[in-house]
């Protein structure tokens, strides 16, 4: 397909033609468009819009304008900044409203988090940097919705927390240009308030624990052939960072 390939991410096949984005249709395309349209309905304004599919089996979406973190090892600087950190949590914070009465059609299917019940949201479950668009001083939205699927609020504030605090491991944070470990603390706190979260701080890091953990083991079981996705997460050694992670994580949860 002619146009220009979207760097960035570690799923590939992301197309930019003109303001479209061209994509190739998965198993779980047509739930992702269905949560797409339900958010255009509700005029939230930080996520594409599905405008089809073409012959060829590629979605087409709208472009969401903005700088993005593309394939640098260092991440840009306004990632790392409180302003950018609240505007995330802000964001997070009007995609659950417009999202909370959203229920997906009884044959929906995901990528990750199985089926929706009662007292779930359909998450993005990757709002992290790498899928993050910024225009001039604001975070536009977030792109690449391939992981949306049912999780819960807590553990959505959870991850993307992790995310944008930053809560990785150290020397993972490093190498994106994050070195204010003691800082993690008091952003964590201004994310959960920017939020509106009223929980513990403590118990949010238990959770992002938790899921890393879990995360950890899907990668070792699903990597293990060594293709696809979870192969070369597995052979760069996420699944150890993770558990580094993990561990580095006690000082938060105590």
């Amino acid at each position: 397909m002619t146009g220009e390939r979207l760097g960035g991410g570690n799923d590939t096949g992301a197309v930019r033609v003109g303001a479209t984005v061209r994509r190739p249709v998965r198993e779980w395309t047509a739930s992702v468009h269905e949560l797409l349209r339900h958010l255009e309905r509700k005029g939230f304004e930080g996520a594409p819009r599905v405008l089809g599919v073409e012959a060829g089996g590629y979605e087409v979406l709208t472009y969401l304008e903005g700088d993005t973190m593309g394939d640098a090892p260092v991440w840009p600087s306004w990632t790392r900044t409180e302003d950018t950190l609240v505007q995330v949590a802000q964001w997070l914070r009007a995609y659950h409203e417009a999202v909370a009465d959203f229920v997906p059609s009884a044959g929906a299917r995901w990528r990750s988090g199985g089926r929706w019940s009662p007292g779930l949201v359909i998450g993005h479950n990757d709002a992290g940097p790498a899928n993050a668009a910024y225009r001039d001083g604001r975070l536009a939205g977030f792109f690449d919705w391939d992981f949306a699927g049912p999780t819960t609020v807590d553990a959505e504030v959870a991850l993307v927390a992790h995310c944008w605090v930053p809560l990785h491991a150290r020397h993972v944070d490093a190498s994106t240009g994050f070195t204010a470990f003691e800082a993690r603390p008091a952003r964590l706190r201004r994310f959960l308030d920017a939020y509106g979260w009223r929980g513990r701080p403590e118990v949010l890091v238990r959770n992002v624990q938790g899921q890393l953990a879990e995360r950890a083991a899907l990668i070792r079981r699903l990597g293990h052939g060594g293709e696809g996705l979870y192969g070369r997460l597995l052979r760069r050694g996420v699944a150890e960072q993770l558990d580094q992670a993990v561990h580095e994580l006690d000082e938060f949860s105590g």
